[in-house]
């Protein structure tokens, strides 16, 4: 945002609110919902919406988006207030309800949840291989995926909630990536909210993508430090698989040709608890005698396949440096940084892992991106990006957020999540070294409960 100035940020955000207003007045309800079913200890309800693609033309082209009402049995659910889950990625669907355990039944307790689809994942309308290309040409395309960042996942959220909730504001959850839309929501509609939950998501409100990486590829490092410390005898054998890959076409279950670039991205894994071991034993099975020869074998060739989700949720890839992006273009800032500062990757003797890194090759080694390279170099150079965070709304928060912020996170820097809520004022944050990026997962209950204490001041933060 280093280009925009305060007030032409502020200007865009009260055109952002006037043209929600108008969205709110020729809007007619669209909403269609499920009969209640149940699961064991929960009831749900499926809530669909037809809503504007471009909230500066509402009466043009529509979008499905899906979300999923979990309430417990208690007769007095009905009643009990909304509080909306934002997910991680971007790129993926909220949460599927199976059993009421962890943070949900802490929530369960007192809120009705809403795991939201955002546009473009799960059962809203999707944005994949299948579906992009009858966009039209790629400069359709991109124009296309410029309406899915975390602006327009605000703005759906207002536009469920005047139909969900009138005149009600909400509780949010924010998840990883969730909690950069509860930033963009308290920018550009905190009329909406009534508090807010984040789980390792707090985003430096000026860094831009190059200083995102800049800020992460330190924290990769030492997560392969961290890792090939454990399991030492992986760095010989993953030089000698990148070698047999150089050597020899191995092709994934798909066809894709397996690389050694691509086994790199499996260090997404590093950045939760327990997952190191997966890339481990993963590797352990890297190789299997065939006759008198030794092959790539099936089981790991399965297993890196399962691993690897771009195919699946293409989001993740072709808009995740876009995510960062106000005011200037990305120009694929992690291979910049990567090629600047950290070109010992490229050296496969010595073997490291990537993190959450997104690459332009990426498009060139994994079938179901490929068509979309032509796109995702357009949005790479695309400079108009509209802010995404009002510094001046920001300075002014009345409405309450807790924060889980983990020292030891590999994808979000916490000295960038600290500038934050040191800025904004009642914003509230526990840090920790006792969870990585899965907090929510592996904190469940307590730890939800230890945020809505630390965000209604019950306790100390």
């Amino acid at each position: 945002m280093s280009n925009i100035t305060a007030t032409g940020t502020s200007i865009c955000m009260r055109i952002s609110k006037s043209l929600s207003r108008a969205v709110a007045r020729v809007m007619k309800r669209t909403m269609k919902s499920s009969d209640p079913y149940r699961l064991p200890g929960m009831e749900l309800i499926d809530h669909h919406f037809d809503l504007p693609l471009d909230y500066n033309r509402p009466d043009d082209r529509k979008i499905h988006v899906f979300v999923r009402e979990v309430r417990d049995l208690d007769p007095k659910s009905k009643d009990k207030p909304f509080l909306l889950f934002l997910q991680g990625g971007p790129g993926f669907r909220a949460p599927c309800p199976v059993t009421k355990e962890g943070w949900l039944k802490r929530a369960l307790s007192e809120f009705r949840v809403l795991m939201y689809d955002t546009r473009g994942n799960g059962l809203s309308t999707p944005v994949d291989y299948q579906t992009l290309e009858f966009e039209g040409a790629a400069s359709q395309q991109a124009d296309y995926l410029k309406h899915f960042r975390a602006d327009n996942t605000v703005r759906d959220a207002e536009a469920i909630r005047a139909q969900l909730s009138p005149g009600e504001p909400w509780s949010t959850i924010g998840q990883s990536y969730g909690g950069w839309c509860t930033m963009t929501y308290l920018s550009l509609h905190p009329e909406g909210l009534k508090e807010c939950f984040i789980y390792g998501g707090v985003p430096g409100l000026d860094r831009t993508a190059r200083e995102i990486y800049e800020g992460t590829f330190p924290l990769v490092e030492e997560r392969n430090r961290q890792y090939f410390e454990k399991f030492p005898m992986d760095k010989d054998r993953l030089a000698r698989l990148a070698r047999h890959l150089q050597e020899n076409e191995v092709r994934l279950p798909n066809g894709d040709r397996l690389t050694p670039r691509l086994v790199q991205l499996l260090g997404l894994k590093l950045g939760f608890v327990g997952t190191s071991e997966e890339i481990h034993y993963l590797l352990e099975e890297a190789f299997v005698q065939a006759g008198t020869r030794e092959i790539v074998s099936h089981t790991f060739l399965k297993g890196v396949a399962a691993s690897l989700r771009f195919d699946s949720n293409p989001i993740f890839a072709i808009l995740h440096e876009a995510i960062y992006a106000q005011g200037s273009a990305t120009r694929w800032a992690c291979q910049e940084v990567q090629k600047e500062r950290y070109s010992h990757y490229d050296d496969f003797d010595d073997f490291r892992f990537y993190g959450e890194m997104i690459f332009p090759w990426m498009f060139d080694e994994i079938s179901e991106l490929r068509g979309m390279k032509a796109a995702a170099d357009i949005l790479a150079d695309f400079e108009d990006w509209p802010a995404l965070y009002d510094k001046s709304v920001l300075s002014r928060n009345t409405v309450p957020c807790a924060c889980a912020v983990y020292y030891n996170d590999m994808f979000v820097n916490a000295r960038f999540s600290r500038e934050t809520i040191d800025f904004v004022p009642n914003m509230k944050a526990w840090y920790t070294s006792e969870y990585e990026h899965c907090g929510i997962r592996a904190g469940g209950e307590k730890m939800f409960s230890r945020l809505i204490d630390l965000a209604r001041g019950e306790v100390e933060r």
